[in-house]
C-alpha cells in the first residue's frame, strides 16, 4: 500500500509544507533548479529518476506555485517562482546539515556572497558584510568533499567551476 501524501489530520504549517516538498526527489529537483537546471531531460539525466516520478513531482511543484512552466525554443523550462526562491534558506540549511553529518570540514559545495566574495556561513549569512544574500546573489563552487569528478554530462562539467545560482544551462 502506498503512503499518502497529505497530513490532513495535522493542523500544522510544517505539515502543509511537507505536502508540497516532502516527497522523495522533490528537494533534489529544487536543488537542481537552484543550480540552473530547467529542462525535463536535464533533471532526468542529473537525478537518474524515472519519467513518471519526475513528471509527478514537477506537476506538484507547478500546481503549488513553486515552479512555473515557461516555453522556450519548442521546449518547456521549469523556473522557480517567488515561492520557490523563498525555499533557498531551507535548502541551504539542509545541504549544510548534510555536510555536517558526513564530514563537516569537507563540504561538497561552497556558497559565497557574490557581492563580497566571502563564503556564507551555515545560517546563510555573509560574515564580511553581515547580510543574508538571496539566491540571486550567491555563487556556488565545488568544495573539498565533492570528490573526484565521475560524471561527464555537460551540467556536471559546468558545476566543476564556480557559477552563480539560478544561471540556466
Amino acid at each position: 500500500m502506498a503512503l499518502g501524501t497529505d497530513y490532513e489530520t495535522q493542523d500544522c504549517s510544517l505539515a502543509r509544507a511537507l505536502e508540497i516538498v516532502g516527497e522523495r526527489w522533490t528537494m533534489l529537483i529544487l536543488r537542481e533548479t537552484f543550480f540552473g537546471v530547467r529542462r525535463f531531460t536535464d533533471f532526468q539525466q542529473r537525478l537518474e529518476i524515472s519519467k513518471a516520478v519526475l513528471t509527478q513531482r514537477l506537476s506538484t511543484l507547478v500546481d503549488a506555485g513553486v515552479l512555473e512552466r515557461q516555453p522556450r525554443g519548442g521546449r518547456t523550462d521549469y523556473v522557480l517562482t517567488e515561492a520557490g526562491l523563498a525555499l533557498w534558506p531551507s535548502l541551504h540549511a539542509l545541504i549544510r546539515w548534510g555536510d555536517g553529518r558526513s564530514d563537516p570540514v569537507r563540504r561538497r559545495r561552497i556558497f559565497s556572497h557574490s557581492g563580497c566574495g566571502a563564503d556564507i556561513d551555515e545560517f546563510g549569512r555573509c560574515p564580511a558584510c553581515g547580510s543574508v544574500p538571496g539566491p540571486t546573489d550567491i555563487l556556488v563552487r565545488p568544495g573539498p568533499g565533492l570528490g573526484a569528478p565521475t560524471r561527464t554530462d555537460p551540467i556536471s562539467i559546468a558545476l566543476r567551476d564556480e557559477r552563480a545560482l539560478l544561471t540556466p544551462f
